[in-house]
C-alpha cells in the first residue's frame, strides 16, 4: 500500500433476492391457455366468470404473472377441470397404463411467491376427477388473506409440521397425524404458522365434473 493511502472500506454484501421462477410460470400459463382454447373460451368469457381482469389472465397465460392457489383454483373451476390439470409439465408414461406414478415422474406446481408447492402423486390427466397431492408449505407459506372456493371435496393428513386451516368462520391448528375433510364450496384458506419449519400435507381433491 502506498504511503498515506487509505484502505478501501469494505462494502457489506446485499442479501440475495429470492430467485424468480419464470419457467414454472410459463408452463402453467401455457397449460391454462391451451385448456381455454380447447374449451373454445375467450379471455373475455373467462374474465367474466372469474371476476379477474382480461389483462391479468393474459399475463398469467404468458407467464408474466405468478398466480396464487386461489386464482388457479378459480381458473380450474371455470375451465371445468381439477387443479391437477393446470400442472405445467406432464411426465412421460413408462408403460404403467395410467395406474402407477413413480417418484421421479411426479409433476410439480410451485407457487413460489406464496411458499407453497404441490406434487401430483396420481397419474396426470385433465380428465381425472380424483387427485392425490403432496403439499409442502414453507415457513409462513399461505394461500393469502382472501378465502376461496371451488368445485368438489377435499381431505388431507398432516405428515409433518403444522398447518392452520380455516373453513367458513372456524379455524383449526392441525399437527402431525391430524386430518381433515370438507366440501370445497365452503370458503377456506390455509397456512403454515411456523417460522422455522416446513409443513407437509397429503392432500386429496375430488371434483364432481371433469372435461
Amino acid at each position: 500500500m502506498r504511503k498515506g493511502a487509505a484502505a478501501r472500506p469494505v462494502t457489506p454484501r446485499r442479501a440475495a433476492k429470492k430467485p424468480a421462477e419464470p419457467a414454472m410460470d410459463l408452463e402453467v400459463g401455457r397449460r391454462i391457455r391451451d385448456l381455454r382454447r380447447t374449451k373454445q373460451m375467450s379471455l373475455e368469457t373467462v374474465a367474466a366468470r372469474t371476476d379477474l381482469s382480461i389483462g391479468f389472465i393474459s399475463q398469467i397465460e404468458r407467464g408474466l404473472s405468478s398466480p396464487s392457489l386461489r386464482v388457479l383454483a378459480t381458473l380450474a373451476d371455470v375451465l371445468g377441470v381439477g387443479i391437477a390439470a393446470l400442472f405445467g409439465a406432464t411426465p412421460k408414461d413408462d408403460g404403467a397404463g395410467g395406474v402407477v406414478t413413480r417418484e421421479v415422474q411426479r409433476a410439480e406446481l410451485k407457487l413460489w411467491r406464496t411458499g407453497i408447492s404441490k406434487q401430483l402423486l396420481s397419474p396426470a390427466s385433465s380428465e381425472s376427477r380424483l387427485n392425490l397431492f403432496l403439499v409442502h408449505l414453507e415457513p409462513g407459506g399461505n394461500t393469502g388473506d382472501e378465502f376461496y372456493t371451488h368445485d368438489g371435496e377435499e381431505a388431507g393428513l398432516v405428515l409433518a409440521g403444522e398447518m392452520t386451516l380455516t373453513v367458513d368462520t372456524e379455524t383449526w391448528t392441525l399437527k402431525q397425524g391430524d386430518s381433515f375433510r370438507f366440501a370445497s364450496r365452503r370458503p377456506h384458506r390455509f397456512s403454515n404458522p411456523a417460522g422455522d419449519a416446513n409443513a407437509v400435507v397429503l392432500w386429496v381433491n375430488c371434483v364432481t365434473a371433469a372435461g
